[in-house]
């Protein structure tokens, strides 16, 4: 497995948010939900994005084809354009969404994972908010800017497409289908990033001989008892100029990058419903818990049993999550007629409700109704497996 691989291998969309929307000028909408991860692509029309309380940000305007990653959990503004001001906010639960003012919400509910002011407008957006699971996946949310822009000519046109269309389907397996293709997106989206100048170190360094292949070593398998001279041997160079390069390349010495990742690693594993604390140091190549233990603390700043305590416990939306719920629905909490009744409720049925489902895995929202009305609710999920490259 290539560096790349092992890396992206970490986020996958397990709990997404998924909404197409459709709208008609002036529209303009406040995001505070903090969601590490929103992926937001432009599939017809024109938007604006901009940072919500930076009144210095031009923001970025938006073409039909063009896809924004934005990482959280800051404040965001979503527009036709930047002098329009916000009419809606959308926050964590339970201010799921909510007017500016006293008014109704011009927003309403169009169909499933569908809204919008207007059925007929001419932009339509899509909005995939990823919850990152892991430590790994964290490692590639951090290299991200704060807001990064893809134009149409770096993503394919055709998965946008696709994506949009099957967001707004109801079909066997849909959630499923509609996971894998928001990974797709945000995947595409990271490569053409990473073929950037200026991508993240150990992007770059994958593609040297000899650092490339230290970095697959390490990634590979975490548990060997590495050293610099190890690895130099690994790739037929002297220990001083191996740590030369690498460092020049990396950004980083070797051990503290394989520091790092072991402990990544172990943060994740520790999470697993089985996995002891001895278990755990054996994966990542410590050879005793007590060494692991030392060194998690020393550099995460928690001891394994507190980060085990709390979970994945990082970001707004992790800690909006409990169990392995879906942030998807509140109806997930799991009545069997729950997916008929979601079926039979309607827009027209709760005209003034708030149109945007809540993005917490907690159930039973005032607006239930109209949250049940945009998406049916799946059947509960177990709780997401770690995947790691350890070999």
């Amino acid at each position: 497995m290539d560096v790349v691989s092992g890396l992206l291998d970490g986020p996958r969309a397990r709990d997404a948010f998924l909404l197409r929307s459709h709208l008609r000028a002036p529209w303009a909408m406040r995001v505070e939900d903090g969601s590490p991860l929103t992926v937001l692509p432009v599939v017809r029309g024109t938007a604006w994005v901009g940072a919500a309380d930076r009144p210095d940000d031009p923001g970025v305007h938006l073409g039909a084809g063009d896809v924004v990653l934005l990482r959280g959990p800051g404040h965001y503004v979503v527009a036709d354009g930047p002098s329009t001001p916000p009419q809606v906010v959308v926050g964590p639960e339970p201010d799921a969404c909510r007017p500016v003012g006293d008014g109704p919400s011009p927003m309403q509910v169009l169909g499933v994972r569908a809204w919008g002011n207007d059925p007929d407008g001419p932009t339509v957006l899509v909005t995939g908010t990823y919850p990152v699971h892991g430590a790994v996946g964290r490692r590639v949310l951090r290299a991200l800017p704060e807001r990064l822009v893809l134009r149409r000519d770096e993503v394919d046109g055709a998965l946008v497409d696709l994506f949009a269309r099957e967001v707004v389907r109801d079909l066997p397996g849909q959630e499923s289908v509609l996971d894998r293709l928001l990974d797709l997106v945000l995947l595409q989206c990271l490569r053409s990033w990473m073929a950037r100048p200026g991508a993240p170190g150990w992007y770059r360094a994958d593609a040297d001989p000899a650092v490339g292949r230290a970095l697959r070593a390490l990634h590979h398998a975490p548990q060997r008892p590495w050293t610099v001279q190890s690895l130099a041997r690994e790739v037929g160079l002297s220990r001083a100029a191996f740590a030369r390069r690498f460092t020049a390349l990396v950004g980083e010495p070797p051990m503290t990058y394989l520091t790092g990742w072991r402990l990544d690693l172990a943060a994740d594993l520790l999470l697993e419903p089985d996995a002891t604390l001895a278990s755990v140091a054996r994966a990542v190549g410590y050879g005793t818990p007590f060494a692991l233990s030392a060194a998690f603390t020393r550099v995460r700043g928690v001891s394994p049993a507190q980060h085990r305590a709390r979970g994945d416990g990082w970001g707004p939306a992790a800690a909006r999550g409990t169990g392995g719920q879906s942030s998807r629905d509140p109806a997930r909490s799991g009545s069997a007629s729950a997916p008929a009744a979601a079926m039979t409720n309607t827009a027209a049925n709760t005209p003034n409700s708030s149109p945007v489902p809540p993005r917490s895995r907690n159930g039973g929202t005032a607006s239930g109704a109209t949250m049940d009305a945009i998406r049916p609710t799946p059947a509960a999920q177990p709780a997401p497996v770690v995947r790691t490259a350890v070999g």
